[in-house]
C-alpha cells in the first residue's frame, strides 16, 4: 500500500508539470531557448543515469543478463520508435480553427495520452523495485515532461486550441499516468512482472534520451554552447547517481 501511494503522489506531482506552458507564455522566445537547452541537456543526462545507474543495475542484480532482459529493452525502444511514428502521422486539407484543430495536434494528446500511460507503468514498477529506484525514475520522468509538455502546449497553440483549452487537455491527458499506476499495481501480484516492465522502461528512456533529446542538441554547434550542454548532461547523471545514497 506504501509503495502504491508513493506511485500515485509521483504521477501527481509529474502530472503537474503540464501547466509549464502558463511559464512558457511569458517568457520570451529567446530566453526561452536558453533556458530550454541547458534543461534538455539535464533531462538527456538525467535519463540515461536513471537506465544505467538504477533500472538496469536492479534488474541484473534480480535476475541477471540475458536474452529476455536484453529483449525487453529492445521491445521498449521498438515501441517508442512504434508512438513516435504514430504521433507524426497526419494529414488535413481545411484550415486550422478553433472549431477545426489541425489533426497533428488531436494526434499529439493521443501520443501523449500513451506516453504518460507508460510514464505511469514506468513509475509504479520502479515503486515495486524499490523505494530509491521510484524516486529516481520519477526525478527523470518530471525534467524529461517539462521540455516536452512545453513543446506539446506549442502544438496545441499552433493546432488552434485556445491556451485555456491546451492547458486543460494537457492536465487531463497527463492523468493517463494514473490508470499506468493502478494497472501495475492490480497486477502486481504477478511474479517477475517488474522484470519486464523495468528494462522496457529503460529501452523507452534511451530512445527518448538518443532519439528526442540528443539531436536537438546538435543544432547548436558552438563552442561554449556545447560546453554547457555537456555540462548539464554530466549533472543530470551526477543527480541520478546523488540518489543511490537515498535509503
Amino acid at each position: 500500500m506504501n509503495e502504491f501511494i508513493y506511485a500515485l503522489v509521483s504521477v501527481l506531482v509529474v502530472s503537474l508539470v503540464s501547466f509549464v506552458g502558463v511559464v512558457a507564455l511569458s517568457l520570451k522566445a529567446d530566453r526561452l531557448k536558453k533556458i530550454l537547452l541547458p534543461l534538455v541537456s539535464f533531462s538527456a543526462g538525467a535519463l540515461l543515469g536513471d537506465v544505467f545507474i538504477h533500472l538496469l543495475p536492479e534488474v541484473f542484480d534480480k535476475a541477471g543478463f540475458g536474452l529476455n532482459i536484453g529483449g525487453f529493452v529492445l521491445l521498449g525502444i521498438g515501441f517508442s520508435f512504434i508512438v513516435e511514428k504514430f504521433v507524426h502521422w497526419r494529414h488535413c486539407h481545411v484550415l486550422t480553427s478553433d472549431k477545426h484543430p489541425h489533426p497533428f495536434a488531436t494526434m499529439n494528446l493521443v501520443g501523449d495520452g500513451v506516453h504518460n500511460f507508460i510514464d505511469g507503468l514506468i513509475i509504479g514498477a520502479s515503486y515495486l523495485v524499490s523505494f530509491p529506484v521510484g524516486v529516481a525514475t520519477t526525478i527523470a520522468v518530471f525534467l524529461h515532461e517539462i521540455p516536452q509538455e512545453i513543446g506539446d502546449f506549442g502544438v496545441l497553440i499552433h493546432g488552434g486550441f485556445t491556451r485555456g483549452k491546451a492547458l486543460m487537455m494537457n492536465f487531463l491527458i497527463a492523468l493517463t499516468s494514473i490508470f499506468g499506476v493502478m494497472i501495475v499495481f492490480v497486477l502486481g501480484k504477478i511474479d517477475g512482472l517488474e522484470l519486464f516492465l523495468v528494462p522496457f522502461a529503460a529501452g523507452t528512456f534511451l530512445y527518448i534520451a538518443g532519439s528526442d533529446l540528443i539531436p536537438e542538441l546538435h543544432k547548436e554547434v558552438g563552442l561554449k554552447s556545447a560546453f554547457w550542454q555537456f555540462l548539464c548532461l554530466l549533472f543530470g547523471v551526477a543527480v541520478m547517481y546523488s540518489l543511490v545514497f537515498i535509503g
